[in-house]
């Protein structure tokens, strides 16, 4: 929600120098090459000043990213040798009841028959 909130400030910004620099008027006569050529100038470090923020805060949201991404991986890593650990301590334990059950079935199988 953050995130498309400030791609609409960037947008909006970008619209906006934009805007004013199109709409702006434009000077008439002999000194209309030499405005012109310092409105391009200025517009072109405008649109290179919008730019760079355009892509810094883009750069800065991918590394966000990946940096999510990476304690994901790790979560999931840690969660996954738990889990093995947890599977192969069940084995263990069911390996174990099962001789037990063995052991108590052979000795109740010893039991002297109860003669009614």
């Amino acid at each position: 929600m953050n995130k498309a909130i400030g791609f609409a400030e960037i947008d909006e910004s970008l619209e906006a120098g934009l805007g004013k620099a199109i709409h702006a008027p434009k000077p008439s006569g002999a000194a209309f090459h030499h405005l012109a050529n310092a409105d391009d100038e200025m517009l072109g470090k405008n649109l290179g000043t919008l730019l760079g923020r355009m892509t810094e805060r883009s750069t800065r949201e991918i590394d966000n990213l990946i940096d999510e991404l990476q304690g994901l991986r790790k979560k999931l890593t840690t969660d996954r040798d738990r889990i093995q650990s947890e599977i192969a301590r069940h084995s263990e334990l069911s390996e174990g009841a099962m001789q037990l059950t063995s052991i108590i079935s052979d000795n109740v199988k010893k039991l002297p028959n109860p003669t009614y």
